[in-house]
């Protein structure tokens, strides 16, 4: 294999590969819909890459590499896709990403975060430990790292850190020395039918642990020290965590400090490392510290290193990424797509302002996410003090008859509530008594916050 091409080379996943094979010297290239911060930053780096779903517009030497070229693909592609049926037309190896990340980590020693949601904070946490107090390591994340902003880190070390991404079932081409599962929510429904499909795909990948592994789990996921979802004996270490009870790992005295961070004491079964902090802003981030610093424990580094580790860290952008912050106003950016994501959002931002007004604007991401979770959603964003919400993204779906945001907003009980058109929400925002505005969505939502930003700014 002498050249790569990608088929949704934007994607979070995908540009930290295309990223990886260009450090390794390969000719990289690739399509996707939109220009973005990423496929810039590739282009920079030296990737062909194209913005119209065209045959004719792959650089000759991968269109005819035959051999040579290794084609990696999204789930998010349609098989409609015309690149990806020429390349199958023409006997070109087409494989997923999934495939690709799980050869590069057959070589190394896996430290895999997998959960329906906190493992890109907590993957980016337990990477930048392993960097600052593990040696290092090669990572490949679900988000861009604050520290080092990008969404790969390279090294030399044998230890690797992945986010193991559950939809499509792509954490199963993994097999990790230490996985991490930090939730496990019905979500993907499309892909997985049922909550019980969902978990029984969890128990495949924690049983993919190597012999000399260990499981470092979500405490309120076991019974007895056992998962619940795994039916057959795993034996392998098992080590739970926990914010708010006694685990293996948990945080204890966890008090708030400047800038909506925290301090806590982390327990760990060896000893208490007093005084801790988290360089990220919220309490969630307490228990992705712990969940972290378990991983790394197990794979070895010296507890004692763990608080400068953590007190270094700085977060990952859009996960509760405080864009702006003045006397009058403060306005923050997240992710959060499910209803149990809006609400630890929601929650973090409550215990940082505890006495102003939260308004939020939400872009529900995927119609059959809200057909799913409708009253979920609702619930969640009802513990908001305002709410505007925006229309779906459809991302890789079609519309389905019926399915709107009127889906959700009809079920928000808070009185304040507004729908609104993507495009009218500046016009909408100018108008509004803001305190702390947050943006919430897996969308396209992030490219309005600059724009957001700087009319706060102006206002401010």
């Amino acid at each position: 294999m002498k050249n790569v091409y990608f088929i949704g080379i934007g994607g979070i996943g995908m540009s930290a590969l295309a990223r990886y094979f260009l450090h390794q010297g390969k000719p990289v290239a690739g399509y996707d819909r939109v220009r973005t911060p990423l496929t810039q930053a590739l282009e920079r780096d030296g990737a062909l890459i194209h913005y119209s779903d065209s045959a004719q517009l792959i650089p000759p030497i991968f269109r005819y590499g035959g051999g040579d070229t290794l084609v990696v693909y999204t789930p998010a592609v349609g098989s409609d896709n015309s690149e990806l049926g020429f390349f199958r037309q023409n006997g070109v190896k087409t494989v997923k990403r999934a495939e690709v990340l799980g050869l590069i980590a057959a070589d190394k020693w896996l430290l895999a975060v997998s959960g329906t949601h906190g493992k890109t904070t907590t993957s980016t946490m337990l990477a930048h430990i392993m960097a600052v107090a593990g040696g290092g390591c090669t990572a490949f994340l679900g988000g861009i790292s604050k520290n080092y902003g990008a969404n790969l880190l390279l090294s030399s070390s044998r230890f690797m850190v992945a986010e193991a991404d559950e939809y499509d079932r792509s954490f199963l081409q993994l097999f990790p020395e230490v996985a991490v599962v930090t939730s496990i929510d019905a979500d993907h429904l499309d892909v997985y039918g049922s909550l019980g499909e969902l978990q029984r795909a969890f128990a495949t990948f924690v049983g993919q642990l190597k012999p000399d592994g260990a499981l470092v789990v979500k405490k309120k996921l076991t019974r007895s020290g056992k998962p619940t979802f795994v039916q057959q004996p795993l034996y392998r270490p098992i080590y739970t965590y926990a914010l708010d009870e006694q685990a293996d790992f948990y945080a204890a005295n966890v008090k708030a400090i400047a800038g909506g961070c925290y301090s806590f004491d982390l327990c760990t079964p060896e000893q208490t490392l007093c005084g801790c902090t988290v360089g990220a802003p919220g309490r969630v981030n307490v228990e992705n510290a712990v969940a972290a610093s378990a991983a790394a424990w197990v794979a070895g580094v010296d507890a004692r290193k763990l608080p400068e580790a953590l007190k270094t860290f700085r977060g990952v952008q859009r996960r509760l990424d405080v864009q702006l912050e003045t006397p009058a106003v403060t306005y923050i950016d997240d992710y959060a797509h499910h209803p149990e994501e809006l609400r630890a959002a929601i929650a973090s931002i409550r215990g940082m302002f505890p006495n102003k007004k939260i308004t939020g604007v939400f872009q529900p991401h995927l119609y059959s996410r809200t057909r799913d979770f409708a009253a979920e959603f609702a619930e969640s964003l009802s513990l908001l003090d305002e709410l505007i919400l925006l229309d779906i993204y459809p991302a890789r779906e079609q519309p389905i008859p019926g399915v709107t945001s009127a889906t959700i907003f009809d079920r928000v009980t808070i009185a304040r509530k507004t729908m609104c058109a993507k495009n009218d929400l500046l016009k909408l925002l100018s108008k509004k008594d803001l305190q702390v505005l947050v943006t919430l969505g897996a969308g396209d939502i992030d490219a309005m916050v600059e724009s957001i930003r700087e009319e706060l700014r102006i206002r401010n």
